[in-house]
């Protein structure tokens, strides 16, 4: 359905008005009156009309002080303005202009130039409105792109944040939604791994600063590639020390299985570092301990600072087994053991008396896969 479009007649003279509402009524156009400028501009603020026709002289206020005062207004500053005069068009022309008016009308009225002068306004006016509408849809739209942008950009910097604990495929199910947030609280049966090096502490007494952070960076960027590479979470590394979830924040199939196979490829690759270590005159020595069991995890820290971790005995069960580790010793929990005894060669290390543990723990030392 087209709406009409709506004009306002001005005119402090009653026959006037009643001449051109009648004419424009005719035509279809749905037509407002005013018998004065401050009525008119009330007029103007509650029924928006699409046009006005405003005769010049009026008692108060003229013609062309309502024009002036619809210029100023930012909502009516483009809305057509017809003026009406029987006074010199010559004259009243040029202040119609200075005023604002687009168009003027000389009395008695010409219907025909009437209703031609309105149908050529309205249809700029037409054209106006749907450049406004585009403009504001346009804003619309760079709005919205930019709260994308701003969204990306922070789901980018959340992703950026999360690859310091987890592997990036996992980092990218947990900022795409596919998983739950790690950082809330929650119960899981986890298989942990905790790694150092042997003989760190006095290599760090005796070498150059330099040294040591080289053999550091050496050190995690080859033991990060294998966790990455078997799919394990990084809950936090200490100088030599490191320590690997399986099954959080993602649940992954066979977790004790891929913690025994990643310890096992970071014993293989820690023997070749060793070799080039020892060129170099440092000692340094390999030990893994595997704990599998559940534990409840979430965020730990206050605000502006939260770190990822867990809490429970399996955690301090891992870290006890490699604190007790021989160089190149992978201990492991009898628990663990129970789940990948068919995959792996081991040897029973018997019943360890662990510093926290009020009873000694069965343990056992992760020879390797078998054939």
């Amino acid at each position: 359905m087209v709406v009409p479009a709506k004009i306002l007649v001005v005119d402090d003279t009653p026959k006037n008005v009643k001449l051109l509402a009648d004419l424009l009524t005719v035509k279809g156009y749905l037509v407002l009156t005013a018998a004065s400028g401050r009525e008119a501009l009330a007029q103007l603020e509650s029924e928006q009309p699409d046009l006005v026709l405003l005769d010049v002289v009026m008692p108060e206020m003229s013609g062309y002080e309502v024009c002036c005062k619809i210029r100023e207004n930012a909502a009516t500053r483009m809305l057509p303005v017809i003026m009406v005069t029987a006074l010199d068009p010559g004259v009243e022309r040029v202040k119609g202009i200075e005023a604002g008016a687009d168009d003027f009308l000389s009395k008695p009225i010409n219907q025909a130039e009437l209703l031609a002068r309105v149908r050529s306004l309205l249809r700029i006016k037409m054209l106006q409105d749907e450049v406004q509408a585009q403009s504001a849809q346009l804003a619309e739209w760079n709005r919205t792109l930019e709260e994308r942008v701003q969204d990306q950009v922070k789901q980018m910097e959340r992703l950026e944040r999360l690859k310091r604990f987890f592997a990036p495929q996992l980092a990218d199910l947990i900022v795409s939604g596919e998983t739950d947030d790690p950082l809330k609280t929650h119960r899981r049966d986890l298989t942990v791994v905790y790694l150092d090096l042997r003989g760190f502490t006095a290599f760090a007494e005796s070498a150059e600063p330099e040294e040591v952070m080289a053999i550091l960076h050496e050190y995690h960027a080859e033991m990060g590639a294998l966790i990455a590479e078997h799919e394990g979470t990084l809950e936090h590394f200490a100088g030599d020390g490191m320590m690997i979830f399986f099954n959080d924040p993602v649940p992954v199939d066979n977790a004790p299985e891929r913690a025994a196979r990643m310890a096992l490829a970071m014993r293989e690759r820690v023997n070749d570092l060793t070799i080039k270590w020892r060129k170099l005159g440092h000692e340094l020595g390999f030990g893994v301990g595997i704990a599998q069991g559940y534990a409840t995890i979430g965020a730990i820290g206050y605000e502006g600072r939260w770190e990822y971790g867990a809490i429970g005995s399996v955690p301090n069960l891992a870290a006890r087994l490699c604190g007790e580790a021989k160089p190149g010793e992978i201990l492991i929990s009898q628990r663990l053991f129970g789940g990948i005894e068919s995959l792996v060669e081991t040897q029973s290390m018997g019943e360890l008396t662990l510093k926290g543990f009020h009873r000694p723990v069965p343990a056992y030392n992760l020879i390797r896969l078998k054939p």
